[in-house]
């Protein structure tokens, strides 16, 4: 144990775990956004078909990060929970609703627009709930002797409304070009004109943002432009991501656009991450303040060292599976 640092070694899985999670549902999260304003009820199947087969797979990561986060690090679920409760009761609630919607629309007839409602409220409040948190992360939290101390509703200000919106966004995008990738003919038409505009919205977004973390967090600040450094390359790589996806766009790719969006999200959570490396739980506690005893590391490690090549392989398979374009009339009953 003493020739490794488990606390940094669990710090990683935890951050792949998350920014897995974050990509491969952000996009099936992003299709339920877009719901109410797909062409027609066809669209809207091939939208639902599309993500079908994968969108309960994707959640594993969501699972992997959390389990990993009680067991690694317990102070931030002694932190995070009580100035979260209601986010995260949010977050789950709209899953549950979108997870049901999956299962009953194609069942129902009759009462099929409400559960197209359920599909979309659930992604949107979902999606909502997690740029809120990203927020409160980015904000910090009111703690003493490793507690939390602030009030119920802490976590909801004019900030994490924002990064809520921020992230819905961002979603959209990636249910768009998902889309592009997925559909053919008037759909992925709708898709190629849609995804523009989202677009402007994420840099509108992104902007904002960088402009108010300051006011909200001198330290991340501080690490940004204290002097000049390495980090810089992160923004410059969402940035160019940004350009490619545009230059997809007028093309009329279909990989590429969806690639490219993915590269915008992973290297502003890698931003996010340096902004605020090591801590752990804002404003002060680090990865090694958080962890939980060696020993209880170690054998959690052994068994994730198992279980991700598996959650891997079974993905990579259903996305091999599944490829290709989903037709109208064809796919998920």
């Amino acid at each position: 144990m003493e020739m490794f640092d488990l606390s940094l070694i669990w710090a990683v899985i935890i951050g792949f775990g998350i920014m897995m999670y974050v990509l491969m549902d952000g996009f099936d999260l992003g299709l339920g956004i877009l719901f109410p304003f797909a062409p027609d009820e066809d669209a809207r199947d091939v939208m639902m078909n599309s993500v079908a087969p994968v969108w309960d797979g994707n959640e594993t990561w969501l699972v992997l990060g959390g389990a990993g986060l009680l067991g690694a690090f317990p102070l931030v679920y002694s932190v995070f929970l009580p100035a979260l409760y209601i986010g995260v009761f949010l977050m789950l609630a709209g899953l549950v609703f979108r997870g049901v919607a999956f299962e009953l629309r194609f069942k129902s007839r009759k009462n099929r627009h409400w559960w197209n409602r359920a599909f979309c409220w659930g992604s949107s409040v979902a999606a909502f709930a997690q740029g809120a948190v990203v927020g409160t992360y980015i904000q910090g939290f009111e703690t003493e002797n490793f507690a939390y101390v602030g009030g119920a509703f802490d976590w909801l200000t004019p900030f994490t409304v924002l990064t809520g919106i921020g992230m819905m966004i961002g979603y959209a995008l990636l249910g768009t070009t998902w889309l592009i990738l997925k559909s053919e003919g008037y759909i992925q038409e709708w898709a190629y004109r849609l995804t523009p505009k989202l677009l402007v919205g994420v840099v509108v977004i992104f902007l904002a943002i960088s402009l108010w973390t300051p006011f909200v967090n001198p330290v991340v600040w501080q690490r940004w432009f204290g002097n000049i450094q390495i980090i810089w390359v992160l923004p410059g790589l969402a940035a160019a991501c940004m350009a490619l996806l545009v230059m997809s766009i007028r093309q009329r790719r279909e990989l590429l656009p969806f690639m490219s969006t993915l590269g915008i999200f992973l290297f502003t959570y890698l931003g996010l991450v340096v902004s605020k490396w090591p801590v752990i739980v804002p404003p002060d506690y680090t990865i090694w303040d958080a962890a939980s005893a060696p020993e209880s590391q170690l054998f959690l490690l052994i068994g994730v060292l198992f279980v991700i090549p598996i959650i891997l392989t079974y993905t990579a398979w259903t996305y091999w599976v599944f490829r290709g374009k989903v037709k109208v009339g064809e796919g998920y009953h």
